[in-house]
This record gives C-alpha cells, structure tokens and sequence, in this order.
C-alpha cells in the first residue's frame, strides 16, 4: 500500500514544468511563509503580555519534534524511495538513508498543532499547509507516505505535549 501510493502521487511529477515549480514552492518555501506569518501574527495579536511566551511554545515544540524526528532517523535509517524504487520522478537531488519520519512533516505538523491551541481557525491554514508540505514531498519523490504520516503523527504529538506542559504552567 505505501508503494502503491508513492506511486500513484509521484507519477504526477515531471508532467508539467508549472505543477512541479508548485510542488517545489510548496516542498522548500511554504514552510518559511507559515513561519514568518505565525511570528507576525504573534506580535500584532491583541494579547500581546503573552505573544513571546506563546511564540517560544510553538516554536519549541516544532524545534523539539524536529529533533526527535531527527534522533528517529538516525536509528531508523530507512532509504528514500528514489533508493530502492525504480523509475521515480525526482524533482531535485536529496540526502539518502534518512527517509522515516519525515523530518518537515513532523516539524509542521508540531507548529500547526501547538498553534492550534491558540487560534483555532488560524491554525486550520497552518494544517493545511503541514498536509500541502508533507504531499509534495512523496510528489517529488523524497519521501515515502508513511513516512509523512509519521511525522504527522509524532508532531502532533509533540504539539498538543508542549502546549499541554509549557504554556499551561505559571510563569
């Protein structure tokens, strides 16, 4: 099954130059616009006495699942599929031998999730964008589905344990 969907979603690669220069965006740039677009939003929020507090949660819940995530893949060590499948569409070169879990969908999938916590509707582009993030890379070929779901998962995780012990402690 987690070929077969691999397969199904990277054939869509290398069939139209626009739709691949979108995946790339959204594979190395949409990240960085929902981490630029929290931390505005943060410090124009109307509750501004709690935005640095709530800008260090979310933040380190993100950094702290990318780290595990990290720790993972170093045990792990699980090829990319452009390793041990043939024929995969690969829209550009990538490091081997640290597929699961996918370290962008488990750091978004944190930031989305701990974001959550403090603006519900908000937080929904922030979802989006984790799911956007985490299809274009087994689009492009760097990541196999269950690696992304991983990550969702270990994020989300992460997530809802940051907020639930940093950001509901007294200062």
């Amino acid at each position: 099954m987690n070929n077969y969907i691999f397969e199904y979603l990277n054939n869509f690669a290398l069939q139209n130059e626009t739709f691949d220069t979108i995946v790339i965006f959204l594979t190395d740039n949409l990240g960085l616009l929902l981490i630029f677009g929290l931390i505005v939003f943060l410090f124009t929020h109307k509750h501004k006495e709690d935005n640095i507090r709530n800008i260090l949660v979310i933040l380190a819940s993100a950094i702290v699942a990318w780290l595990v995530a990290k720790g993972i893949k170093h045990i792990s060590l699980s090829p990319r599929p452009f390793e041990v499948l043939d024929n995969v569409n690969l829209l550009f070169e990538h490091g081997g031998g640290d597929s699961f879990p996918s370290g962008h969908a488990t750091f978004y999938s944190a930031l989305a999730t701990s974001f959550y916590f403090y603006h519900k509707y908000l937080a929904i582009i922030y979802i989006i964008g984790a799911i956007l993030i985490g299809l274009s890379r087994i689009i492009a070929g760097i990541h196999f589905p269950i690696d992304i779901l991983a990550g969702y998962a270990l994020g989300g995780l992460i997530g809802y344990l940051a907020y639930r012990f940093l950001a509901t402690q007294k200062p």
